[in-house]
């Protein structure tokens, strides 16, 4: 492992990663396309820099060699994030450096984020993806593609009740929302219909966040646009009286919602400082759906260079283990390799001797040296580790460097990772981009040829409710599920109309590998309550909801907008 010098870290101040983004040497978006081996006219380009990714593409780079898959996950985040978009991003880059070629797949980031209190996610420093100002704000419009056709399903639905109801659809059961991709908690619920029989049926009902749509998951798990129609045919808006599904074929719309993501289907190009192209496709949300960018990015970035590097939200008991039970399941394609990002401050985190809050500075104890507090929140670095390791695949440590690290918290990281069998390098790519995580892809690229043993961690035909107890049982370590009498009603109702054999999602916090926030570390001798059980038969999965999760946010006291303008150049200023 690459020992850190008091030079790497304590480096000089960077500037922000806007002024970093803006000097960078761009380079036309056919010529990244030509080192994925896509051939001149196949990109259709968005200005200079950006470029959409016809679905032919798959077929026609069928042909080249495939690239090893590696899935870029982390330790549970704290939350200020640990840096898995920068390692995804400054690994690929890092293969460049030791004379291997590398395409990154990405999430496109979420707007509420972005002028919440998170702010952009293309990553950082010198690991960046650019330009950083279209990546975090409209892009090529397919954010708001989605919350077009899955409002115009909301529409018909409302239409379908007002106009005679041929499908039955019990008003009371209703379970399709709206959405907008801007946090605003002033929509969490609210009445429609008011005012007159001629404006509806009144009901109660809400906005989630875009990235919370089923038609995003959809987005991201569909190989085509057949198998898209067909998704979308078999979303499920609510029930009969009778407790029968009704669906989006039932209600009419699903062959315009299809033709309205038609150019959302392909996947977006762009390019890191350093010129790795970068594929940039859906947005699930990490917590209700599976966190992980489309299947069709991963096929045709699977065969544009020697690796595919694709990172999944959260943490690896969220977005990594979405990514090998639903995702890999779905796609049928199998991971080489899995990396997981850990941070001294997260780890002194789940010591839970410090509190962080996101927006404000650190607190002055976890500046100081203490590999006593990173020892003991590395019950968090084991647990996660393990989690990668059962499903057979082989694990490297990224240990995300920060100036405010020392040497000695980093070894007690690599003690551990080691101990548990995992490959470990420190990494300086905010710092020194691609150069910086040159050990990192080495160490990949050594786990990545090792050979993987992957395997899902369930059949599809176990009962619903041991998925999500296995889940809880051997990925959150609880004790076991209390189902309340509801979740037990739906879970039944969802097998006696065919979807048991789906896999499962569950809906819980991000902060903790339990369900509740406040647990650090690994806790042991808890029970996961399951209080709801919801169907997202489209996207192909059933989600159980684990405590009090919001599919809507909302904004902080002082949110980034606050922040963001134009100058008086036209320049977009204050995006971080």
């Amino acid at each position: 492992m690459a020992t850190p010098t008091a030079e790497t870290m304590r480096p000089a101040p960077l500037p922000s990663d806007l002024e970093i983004a803006r000097q960078a040497d761009l380079k036309p978006i056919s010529e990244v396309a030509a080192r994925m081996g896509l051939g001149p006219g196949i990109v259709e380009p968005y200005g200079h820099h950006v470029g959409k990714i016809p679905l032919e593409a798959i077929e026609s780079l069928a042909t080249r060699p495939k690239g090893k898959y590696v899935v870029v996950s982390a330790i549970t985040p704290t939350p200020l994030g640990e840096g898995k978009t920068t390692t995804s991003v400054g690994l690929a880059q890092g293969f460049h450096h030791i004379g291997r070629t590398a395409t990154v797949a990405l999430r496109q980031p979420s707007m509420g984020p972005t002028f919440g209190i998170k702010g952009g996610a293309a990553g950082g420093g010198w690991s960046q993806v650019v330009p950083m100002e279209r990546i975090n704000l409209h892009m090529t419009g397919d954010i708001h593609a989605v919350s077009a056709a899955h409002n115009l399903l909301a529409a018909m639905v409302d239409n379908h009740l007002y106009q005679g109801n041929a499908a039955n659809l019990d008003p009371h059961q209703v379970a399709w929302r709206r959405v907008v991709d801007i946090n605003d908690r002033g929509l969490r619920q609210i009445i429609t219909g008011i005012g007159g029989k001629a404006n509806g049926l009144p009901r109660e009902t809400g906005f989630d966040i875009t990235a919370a749509s089923e038609v995003m998951a959809v987005l991201a798990l569909a190989d085509s646009l057949d198998d898209l129609r067909r998704r979308l045919g078999r979303v499920v808006v609510g029930w009969t009286p009778g407790g029968e599904p009704v669906t989006a074929e039932d209600i009419g719309c699903a062959g315009a919602m299809a033709v309205m993501l038609k150019e959302a289907m392909k996947p977006n190009l762009m390019q890191t400082l350093e010129n790795t192209p970068v594929l940039v496709h859906a947005g699930p949300f990490g917590n209700i759906a599976h966190g992980n960018s489309s299947i069709v990015a991963d096929r045709i970035g699977i065969h544009g260079g020697d690796f595919l590097v694709t990172e999944a939200g959260f943490g690896a008991d969220m977005g990594a283990e979405r990514f090998f039970n639903i995702k890999c399941r779905t796609s049928g394609m199998t991971p080489d390799a899995a990396v997981l990002v850990a941070t001294v401050r997260g780890l002194k985190v789940h010591s839970g001797r410090h509190r962080v809050v996101a927006g404000k500075p650190l607190p002055e104890s976890m500046l100081t040296e203490n590999p006593e507090d990173v020892a003991i929140g590395a019950a968090n670095l084991r647990k996660q580790i393990e989690n990668m390791r059962m499903h057979g695949v082989p694990v490297v440590v990224a240990i995300n460097a920060f100036p405010t690290d020392y040497a000695s918290e980093h070894a007690v990281i690599a003690e551990v990772a080691e101990s548990m069998g995992a490959r470990v390098e420190t990494c300086t790519h905010v710092k020194d981009g691609g150069a910086g995580a040159a050990d990192l892809a080495r160490a990949v690229e050594e786990a990545a040829n090792e050979g993987s043993q992957f395997a899902p961690l369930y059949p599809a035909d176990m009962p619903l409710s041991d998925k999500i107890e296995c889940l809880a049982t051997k990925v959150y370590g609880a004790d076991g599920i209390d189902c309340s009498a509801q979740a037990r009603r739906q879970l039944a109702a969802f097998t006696d109309n065919g979807y048991g054999h789906l896999p499962v999602c569950i809906a819980k916090t991000h902060l903790s590998l339990s369900s509740d926030p406040a647990l650090h570390g690994a806790p042991t001798g808890w029970r996961m309550p399951v209080r709801e059980a919801r169907l997202s038969a489209g996207a192909g999965f059933v989600y159980a909801l684990a405590g009090d999760m919001r599919t809507m946010p909302g904004l902080g006291s002082h949110p980034a907008a606050e922040s963001i303008d134009l100058n008086e150049m036209g320049e977009i200023e204050g995006l971080f």
